[in-house]
């Protein structure tokens, strides 16, 4: 039994060297962005779910990217609506998105 029901981490990755990396696509903004609307809507209380930040997780070519655990549902996003629909399908009524989702690799 994990310790969240939910547990998301959002890459916020910034590379040095110039390459792709999802700080390239304002990942950091949607991690606050998802952070605020989990509180915003109580699931942070009692284990529910966390939204914490990752360094890289290695799939900079399909970036943005966040994970939700424990399923390791792999996503990625283009704007703040996509996040909304993650947090209300996936975290909020158990069924993940499946358009948003990425391949397990």
């Amino acid at each position: 039994m994990s310790y969240y029901h939910y547990h998301v981490f959002f890459c916020t990755n910034q590379r040095e060297d110039g390459e792709v990396c999802c700080a390239n696509f304002d990942a950091q903004t949607m991690r606050d962005y998802a952070k605020k609307r989990i509180k915003t809507l109580g699931l942070h209380k009692d284990g529910r779910c966390r939204i914490n930040t990752a360094g890289c997780l290695n799939r900079c070519a399909e970036g943005p990217v966040a994970v939700v655990y424990p399923e390791a549902v792999w996503y990625t996003w283009v704007d703040q609506d996509d996040i909304d629909e993650i947090i209300e399908s996936h975290l909020q009524n158990g069924q993940p998105v499946k358009r948003l989702m990425l391949d397990p690799q």
